[in-house]
C-alpha cells in the first residue's frame, strides 16, 4: 500500500457554463494505491475550487468541491480484466494508471446543476430583473389584462374631457 497526494493544474475546465472548474484551477489529490488480487485498489478524495453564478440571483459565487474516489485497476490477464467489458472496470497498461477519467467524472457527477448562493436566496423579480433581497417586501407591479387596458386608456381619456 502507498500513499500519495499530487496537486494538478487542469489544462481544460470542468463543467458547464454556470458551474464548474476553471482551467489552470489546481485538483488536490489524497490517494492509497492497494495492491489487490485482481489489480489496484484505488480510494482517497479530490478536491477542486468551484466558480459559477446563483441559478436565481445569478451573482458569482465560488465554492470548493471534494469527492471521494474509488476504483479498482484490473491488471493485465487477471479475472476481472477476461470477465468484463473494456469499458466496465479501469485497466493497468505498462505499469500505470490513469486517474484522470475517474477525477474528471467524479467532479463533473458531484457538480450542482443548479448552484445557488444560499439556500434561502429569493431569486430575481420576474418583472423587472432587480434582486428580491434589495427590492424590499412592498415591491409590487400593477398587472392588467391586456383587454382591460383598452378601457381604461378610454376611461382616462373621459376624465381629461370633463375637466
Amino acid at each position: 500500500m502507498r500513499r500519495y497526494h499530487r496537486d494538478i493544474r487542469l489544462p481544460a475546465a470542468l463543467g458547464m457554463d454556470v458551474v464548474g472548474v476553471a482551467a489552470g484551477d489546481e485538483v488536490s489529490l489524497d490517494v492509497r494505491l492497494e495492491s489487490v488480487v485482481e489489480g489496484v485498489l484505488v480510494s482517497g478524495a479530490a478536491s477542486a475550487p468551484v466558480t459559477g453564478q446563483c441559478a436565481r440571483c445569478l451573482e458569482p459565487l465560488v465554492d470548493s468541491l471534494e469527492v471521494e474516489l474509488t476504483e479498482l485497476f484490473a491488471y493485465p490477464d487477471s479475472a476481472t480484466e477476461s470477465s468484463t467489458d473494456p469499458d466496465e472496470v479501469s485497466r493497468v497498461v505498462d505499469g500505470l494508471i490513469d486517474l484522470e477519467p475517474v477525477v474528471r467524472d467524479a467532479l463533473l457527477l458531484a457538480l450542482p446543476q443548479a448552484p445557488l448562493c444560499g439556500e434561502d436566496c429569493p431569486g430575481l423579480c420576474p418583472e423587472c430583473g432587480g434582486k428580491w433581497a434589495e427590492l424590499g417586501t412592498d415591491h409590487r407591479h400593477e398587472t392588467m389584462d391586456p383587454r382591460w387596458a383598452v378601457l381604461k386608456q378610454r376611461l382616462r381619456g373621459n376624465d381629461e374631457e370633463n375637466e
